[in-house]
């Protein structure tokens, strides 16, 4: 039979309940962010407890504080006038049928407080055996030793996010949540690869040297890599399925609204930049560059300053440093090579895709090719779910797609979010199939608009004051998940709440080893051999 950690002996709806711990619990093994339940006679409240406190009966008896000694008298105390509270935030109630349905009324006084239990768990937050394949493990609660699963369907019906500061392991929590989504075929993910941390293998951090697998090594077939610096995927010992060539006239004017900052241009540079894709269209990028030699004649031609035309030019000259960016106009060998159709056809087979940099980790690389390759698939999708909403036939229904990208802030920054595709989408709310993962180490740099459309939020130790703010926008009885915020530990754990979950959880994160190795393996279905033989014969 459990015993109870404590009773319910005051409290509202807004303000939480308080519960007084039972003198024989021990009050160092309950923690903040601790998956507790009340006993209700009608209905079972699930709470996290939220604060802690001490508490005595009578303001004289700290007059006289007993010594360790004194063990009589310390056990007297405790059973009645020394005690500790906890305040406890509500976030679902269920009745005897078992339905989960949001707190509306108040347990009655002295209703017994129990540390809630396996059963309890799988009941709020699912059971991933089940075989909707709706569910995936993430990890445990405090102190508990049962799995805690995320809703994978409702992750793909909003855009999320998940943030920390450097060193949280932000990377392994992106690659955990990456993961469950391909094993589960629930959407397909274009990584934008900063660091080439996803695809073939990434270090562990510790002591110990040691690597753990990228998503490509765990779903050889339903991962893809596409190399921005083909020579340093094959140094790392892989193969990159698709060696990404961009051409000069891919990239538009709007590609670079968001390398403002990074390029530290002046708007009339922009209004530079539009005045010659008016006149050049595509080919406008080429246009500037061959004309570095007659800056004057050039802007005059275009009735624009010359000095606006010159600072353009100093700016994006150096695109010509890097050898994944050609014109096609003087390299006839790379043309009719459309690298982000070869995308789209992957995406069309249910296959991953992680674009990996390589050296080339410059943000200046970063954000311009993911605004290039992201503008067209998103235009893709737009034209793909018209022509679904069209003949409403369900082999013309798009696949979801979840793009991940790191450094969100200079992405989607006040200024970006107005005027770039990933702000676009991120407004969307999957209108169109396509949605975000955003992950980041600074969310107080991202605009408010665009972290309030943000479904699922997972959130590792963050430290300054405006982050923690930032992160919280939108988001309930943010006073009370604030507190839990402060009490994470630098790893290995997490807040997950939003759209994917039923309560907000701290959630002690799964291990990426051998097990979830094993857990990862795919098991090919009979109908998936037969479609494998038709292909070979």
């Amino acid at each position: 039979m459990r015993k109870p950690l404590g009773t319910i002996v005051g409290g509202s709806l807004a303000e939480g309940f308080t519960m007084r711990i039972h003198h024989e619990a021990d009050i160092e093994e309950i923690k903040t962010g601790k998956f507790v339940s009340i006993s209700g006679k009608r209905y079972t409240f699930f709470s996290l407890i939220t604060d802690l406190s001490l508490a005595v009966s009578h303001s004289d008896i700290l007059l006289f504080p007993p010594t360790e000694k004194e063990k009589l008298l310390n056990t007297i105390l405790r059973k009645k006038d020394i005690y500790a509270l906890a305040i406890l935030r509500p976030m679902l109630m269920v009745d005897d049928a078992c339905k989960p349905m949001p707190v509306k009324t108040i347990p009655f006084h002295f209703a017994d407080v129990y540390e809630a239990s396996s059963k309890d768990v799988a009941l709020i937050f699912g059971d991933e055996s089940e075989p909707t394949k709706n569910y995936f493990v993430i990890g445990r609660p405090l102190d508990m030793n049962t799995p805690i699963c995320i809703n994978l369907e409702r992750l793909t019906e909003r855009s999320n996010g998940i943030f920390g500061k450097t060193g949280t392991g932000k990377t392994f929590l992106t690659r955990l949540v990456l993961a469950g989504l391909i094993k589960h075929e629930k959407a397909v993910n274009i990584i934008f690869d900063m660091h080439s941390e996803y695809g073939l293998q990434a270090r562990k951090e510790g002591k110990e040297q040691s690597f753990v697998k990228g998503l490509k090594t765990l779903f050889p077939d339903r991962v893809a890599i596409f190399s921005i610096d083909p020579s340093s995927t094959r140094r790392r010992g892989g193969s990159p399925d698709v060696e990404v060539v961009i051409p000069y006239h891919a990239l538009q004017v709007e590609d670079i609204v968001s390398l403002q900052d990074e390029l530290n241009l002046h708007p009339t540079a922009l209004e530079a930049a539009y005045l010659i894709a008016a006149k050049y269209k595509q080919l406008w990028l080429s246009a500037l560059l061959n004309h570095g030699d007659d800056i004057k004649d050039f802007a005059q031609s275009l009735g624009a300053h010359p000095e606006s035309i010159a600072a353009l030019y100093r700016k994006l000259k150096r695109i010509e440093r890097f050898p994944f960016f050609v014109d096609c106009d003087k390299q006839a060998a790379y043309r009719g090579n459309d690298v982000i159709a070869q995308m789209l056809e992957y995406i069309d087979k249910g296959i991953s895709i992680v674009i990996e940099f390589g050296n080339f980790t410059a943000s200046f690389c970063y954000l311009l090719l993911a605004n290039i390759i992201t503008r067209r698939i998103h235009s893709e999708y737009v034209r793909k779910t018209e022509k679904f909403l069209g003949s409403q036939r369900k082999e013309d229904e798009p696949k979801k797609l979840m793009i991940t990208i790191e450094e969100a802030h200079k992405f989607l920054n006040s200024q970006a979010a107005r005027q770039t595709i990933f702000g676009i989408i991120a407004r969307e709310m999957r209108k169109y199939y396509v949605s975000l993962l955003v992950v980041d180490q600074r969310p107080s740099g991202i605009d408010s608009e665009v972290l309030s459309q943000i479904g699922t939020k997972v959130i590792a130790q963050l430290n300054d004051e405006k982050d923690i703010q930032a992160v919280l926008t939108g988001v309930s009885n943010a006073s009370s998940i604030r507190a839990i915020l402060a009490s994470l530990e630098s790893k290995k754990q997490a807040l997950f709440l939003g759209h994917a979950l039923p309560m907000p959880i701290v959630v002690q994160t799964r291990e990426y080893n051998e097990d979830f190795y094993r857990a990862m393996q795919v098991n090919i279905t009979t109908k998936q051999i037969d479609t494998l033989i038709e292909e070979i014969f």
